[in-house]
């Protein structure tokens, strides 16, 4: 059902350091048009439209996000009246990663001359997030063994079905259903039995706090990927998929992630992938942002000559429940 006009709420994001909405609109996709932008929406002139779980998980929302010099605005419909508009400025905020400090990001490029040379390549790119943990749950769960077309088909139909609809400046966006609504429909069509009782798990999780983005986002990364692989249905490369890309954190170490070893590799003259103890050392200059760094050099290190031509790593053999199919649309940072 589509959202009723109600009045819309605004808010606006003074973002501290270089930020590029535009940069964020395109993430991830290159020239690619950004129907899937992470989890969700749609970036076109200028405009990135979102439709999303709130945090609360008692309802959905839709955004219209925009910036020009005074700042980074958005427009919020779905909102009842009297509703207060700030958490969803918040959630938005941890989205395009603008709850950090751009200038001090700046300065890991003063002290890396290759992360310097990728930040003015790519000028005010931060890190994209989904909505939420649990929103990044679900899109694990979809996309295990399907590809992108056919998982982005079926998280709209799920949304649409049991979510719900709303106007983000002109255009209807489905946002998919809160874990209540989840779990009161008796069936999930078009879903295998083994994904819907996976997606119920992540529902269920959701509602005992198993995926509250403030204890992902800041307890101990090892136990919070433990915490998230109880999650039927969630293994290892997703727990760190939804502990690193969508919960804000912004200094854990990235490894096990092969293009972003292949570019370490390439650009600090190693010879050869970086292993795990090579992106620890590498990266001890890029605290407090080494989630933030790694994202950057895997979404926009290719755009310096010398690592466009680094050959892109041949995917992993499956391995059930730890990593996602070779057809799947998931990359741990970008």
């Amino acid at each position: 059902m589509t959202t009723p006009a109600v009045p819309q709420q605004t808010f606006t994001i003074r973002p501290r350091g270089p930020f590029s909405l535009a940069e964020a609109g395109a993430f991830g996709h290159g020239a690619e048009p950004a129907g899937d932008w992470p989890g969700g929406g749609a970036f076109a002139d200028g405009v990135l439209r979102l439709a999303l779980c709130r945090d609360d998980l008692r309802g959905q929302v839709g955004v219209a996000v925009r910036q020009d010099g005074a700042g980074v605005h958005g427009t919020v419909s779905g909102l009842d009246p009297g509703e207060a508009v700030e958490p969803v400025r918040d959630q938005v905020a941890r989205m395009l990663s603008l709850d950090g400090d751009g200038a001090a990001f700046a300065e890991v490029g003063e002290r890396d001359p290759l992360v310097g040379r990728i930040q003015a390549a790519a000028p005010g790119l931060r890190p994209v997030l989904f909505a939420s943990p649990y929103e990044a749950a679900l899109w694990c769960v979809i996309t295990q063994r399907w590809g992108r077309r056919q998982a982005l088909a079926a998280r709209e139909r799920l949304s649409r079905e049991f979510g719900r609809v709303v106007e983000v400046a002109g255009v209807a966006l489905a946002a998919v259903p809160t874990p209540e609504q989840l779990l009161a429909a008796e069936r999930l069509p078009g879903l295998p039995e083994l994904k819907q009782e996976r997606l119920r798990a992540v529902a269920r999780a959701a509602v005992d706090g198993l995926l509250d983005p403030v204890a992902t986002r800041e307890g101990d990364p090892a136990e919070v990927r433990a915490r998230l692989r109880t999650v039927n249905g969630i293994g290892e490369f997703a727990a760190g998929l939804v502990h690193l890309r969508a919960s804000g954190v912004q200094d854990a170490l990235v490894d096990g992630e092969p293009r972003l070893a292949a570019l370490v590799g390439a650009g600090y003259g190693l010879g050869a992938p970086a292993t795990a103890e090579d992106l620890a050392r590498i990266a001890e200059p890029w605290r407090p942002f080494r989630t933030w760094t790694a994202v950057l050099i895997r979404a926009a290190g290719r755009r310096l000559p010398e690592l466009a031509v680094v050959p892109e790593p041949v995917p992993a053999a499956r391995v059930p429940r730890a990593r996602p199919s070779r057809s799947e649309p998931l990359a741990l940072i970008g």
